[in-house]
Order: C-alpha cells, then structure tokens, then sequence
C-alpha cells in the first residue's frame, strides 16, 4: 500500500501537486494555529472559515479567481465582528455567532445557483487531489507573508499574546497586530479550501497547535511542533485519502485528531494517564 503510494507520488502530477499543498497548508496552519489559540481566537477563526463561502460563490458568478472574494468576505467578518462588539452591549462569542452562521448560509444560498451540489461538496470539504498549479504558488506565498510577518514580529506577537494589557501599556498597537493575524488567517483559510475545505480548515488551525500546547511549555517549541504535526498529519492524510479513496480534508483532520488524542492521553506532563500515574 505504501509502494502504490510512493509509485503514485512518482509518476502523478496531481498527486504530487496535493502532497506539496497539503504540506504547506500544514506547516502554515501550525504556525498560524499556535497563536490563535494562545489568544483565544479559535471561534474567530471558525467564523472567517465558514465566512469566506459566499466569497467563494460571488467570484463563481462573476468568473474570478475564488481568491479575491473569500479574502473580501473573511476581512469583512473580523471587520464587522470588531465593529459590532464594540458598539454594542453584546458579547463576543455572541456576534461570532451570529455573523458566521449568517454569511454561511449567505454562501450556501449563493453556491446553489453558482455551482453543482457536487461543487459545494468540494468547497465544504476539500478535494486536495484537484490542486493546480496556481494553488501551490498561491499557497506558497501566503505561507512566506506568514511567516516573514510572525518572524519579524514574534516579540509583539508573544507579549500581546500573552499579556495584551501589558503590551497596551508599553505603547505596541494592540488592535493592529489583532487585525494581522485576521488578515492572515483569512489568506490560509482561502488557501486551506482546496485541502481541507471550509469547514474543517479550523481544524487544521486549532487541532496541530493544540496537540503542540500540551507537549510544551516553550512558545517557540510549541510553533515548531505544531508546524511538524500539522504536516505528519497532511501527508498520513493524504496517504489514506488516496489509497482507500476517502475524502482528503476528512482524513487529514482525523489524523490531525489521533496525534491530539495521543499527546491528550500521553504528553509528559499534560497527559492525562500521566498525570493519574503521577498521583499516585
């Protein structure tokens, strides 16, 4: 099964496009993922996940790249998610909520007289093995503005992470790094929508960085393992999607969702058999 596998890698343009598109949306969603869950915006980056369909389906319509519209609709949700947080009495998770189900739905409506059901399928759910040529040089650049940008910034990004009064009070611009890390999240989400689909991309984000956060207590090593889990998890996902004809993003996500399960029981420190050992 691994010989097919290597043999198909070998001698497949279109495998061999899925597997360099999944590593990359990997290792740019583990580097991403390790900050939004320090800063607790793992709802905000499920919201602009789902957000980005009807972006998708307006830039069917008008015969555009899918790119320009889903980046429009996700910058717009964390705009407009911000815009009616502050001026109104309601919380958070509660705009989140309402903002992401409504252009969700918004974007299912649009799909449905842009595209085939079959279509909606792969936009939901990912169809890694359809990659183009021009998704990888998409996804690559995206994945180098990410990481100039966290490379450039990691003190800013930790502090404000970490302590964003503090970082407030030291004068750094809270609310521009906030709104950089949407924007960015959009971009992988746009380019996460060949792999693994709008809705299980946050998975990709959260799941990888996740698992990295209970196996260290170190910033820096918690960003290089979730970079490597989230790539392990892209090309053992794509394994299975190819040799037992499963859905790409699916298998990915369960993989990503097995090394979680692992570190969850297992982590030195973290994990919950550990620690029941540690007890007693």
């Amino acid at each position: 099964m691994i010989e097919n596998f290597i043999d198909g890698l070998m001698n497949y343009q279109f495998l061999q496009n899925a597997l360099i598109t999944s590593l990359l949306v990997g290792f740019v969603s583990g580097i991403l993922g390790s900050f939004i869950i320090l800063r607790g915006m793992s709802l905000m980056g499920d919201a602009i996940s789902h957000a980005v369909l009807p972006g998708v389906a307006v830039s069917y319509m008008f015969g555009l790249s899918y790119v320009f519209g889903a980046s429009f609709f996700g910058i717009l949700t964390a705009v407009l998610i911000g815009y009616i947080t502050e001026k109104s009495t309601l919380k958070n998770d509660t705009v989140i909520g309402i903002v992401f189900s409504s252009f969700f739905a918004l974007g299912i409506i649009l799909i449905s007289f842009a595209e085939s059901a079959t279509n909606l399928y792969h936009i939901l759910f990912g169809n890694v093995l359809a990659v183009r040529d021009s998704d990888i040089i998409l996804t690559a650049i995206v994945t180098v503005i990410s990481l100039i940008f966290i490379l450039v910034f990691f003190k800013e990004l930790k502090l404000t992470s970490f302590d964003p009064v503090m970082a407030k009070a030291a004068g750094l611009p809270v609310k521009f790094f906030h709104y950089a890390l949407m924007f960015l999240l959009t971009l992988v989400a746009v380019v996460s929508l060949q792999t693994v689909g709008t809705i299980l991309v946050i998975s990709m984000l959260v799941t990888p960085a996740g698992t990295a956060y209970l196996l260290t207590n170190n910033l820096k090593v918690m960003i290089v393992l979730s970079a490597v889990i989230g790539m392990l998890s892209s090309i053992i996902g794509l394994f299975f999607s190819y040799s037992y004809n499963l859905a790409s993003g699916a298998t990915i996500v369960l993989t990503a969702a097995v090394f979680f399960m692992l570190a969850f029981l297992l982590a030195p420190k973290k994990g919950l058999l550990m620690r029941k050992r540690a007890t007693k």
